[in-house]
């Protein structure tokens, strides 16, 4: 019943935001730039909950999430250009085939780096990023229309505010059941102490798996709507910092909070385009200083996060 109910309210919060931000777009009160930035903003928030699973509840720390995220893109772009799609309801099913891609994917990288732990996990995941990286810039070779180094261009731009509320609201709600359910509770079970779950009986491997899987898909369904809102895709779009900036969000908003998410995609995404915006074109590359020093200052001050209180 409570889970009916939180949905309810999860429902009609985000009709509200639906419609105050329908009011901003359609009489212009706003930039079509602040547009594209709040509905980019959504699909940071897809990306980022997604490694909230792996990591926030279930302690697993990648590095390499912003390669899930370009799979997903680049799946996406290229089922579109294949098949001529140009309509959102068209594009759902190949939104739901671009992360599928990169849960399957995750899935099946997921078998043999699972079996770390820590930093050890962490730098399999930048590995695999890296290699995901390399692949993108010499995908030209098995296919022209992937652009390589070049970029992949021509991809028609769907993704519109009702498409990202729609599927925001939906993976947030499904996100929240999993968590609620047995399979979250193994899930913050593992991170406390794996070895003590395995000691109950709890299939860590299968759980720590099912977790990474379900995490790829979201980053998947994020990069497939990243690509049709920016109707171009390069491989330094999908680079470790890509990850960091994922990473940042989910300990911004606080390990474990879904809500902690929402609120530190947001907060993030205007940060760093405040930068962009304030910072000359020269000092740009400075903002990767300002950067780590608030996650150092973040981490020694509220290591639990911005919105989730101190255990």
């Amino acid at each position: 019943m409570n889970f009916f109910v939180e949905a309810r309210t999860q429902i009609l919060v985000s009709l509200g935001v639906y419609i105050i931000l329908k009011i901003l777009f359609a009489f212009h009160f706003v930039s079509e730039y602040i547009e594209q930035i709040t509905i980019y903003s959504f699909i940071v928030i897809i990306a980022s909950l997604g490694l909230n699973v792996i990591y926030g509840y279930t302690g697993q720390f990648s590095l390499g999430h912003a390669a899930f995220y370009g799979i997903g893109a680049y799946a996406s772009a290229y089922f579109s250009r294949i098949f001529g799609i140009e309509h959102v309801y068209s594009f759902l099913p190949v939104l739901l085939l671009s992360g599928a891609i990169a849960g399957l994917t995750g899935y099946l990288i997921g078998i043999p780096i699972l079996r770390l732990r820590d930093d050890f996990l962490a730098i399999a995941t930048l590995g695999f990023g890296t290699l995901v990286r390399v692949f993108f810039d010499n995908s030209d070779r098995f296919a022209e229309v992937l652009g390589g180094s070049r970029g992949f261009v021509g991809i028609p731009r769907i993704t519109n505010l009702e498409t990202v509320c729609f599927v925001t609201l939906f993976l947030i709600i499904i996100t929240r059941n999993m968590i609620s359910s047995r399979y979250g509770l193994f899930w913050r079970c593992i991170k406390e102490d794996e070895t003590a779950s395995m000691s109950i009986g709890i299939d860590t491997a299968k759980m720590k798996l099912m977790a990474f899987a379900y995490g790829c898909f979201l980053a998947g369904i994020g990069g497939a709507l990243y690509a049709h809102l920016y109707t171009f895709l390069h491989p330094s779009n999908f680079d470790v910092l890509k990850s960091i900036d994922f990473l940042i969000i989910v300990i911004l908003g606080g390990m474990g909070s879904i809500m902690g998410t929402i609120y530190a995609g947001i907060i993030w995404v205007g940060f760093i385009e405040g930068l962009r915006i304030i910072l000359p074109a020269a000092m740009l590359d400075l903002r990767w200083v300002f950067i780590p020093l608030l996650l150092i200052a973040l981490m020694m001050w509220r290591p639990y996060g911005l919105i989730t209180k101190g255990r």
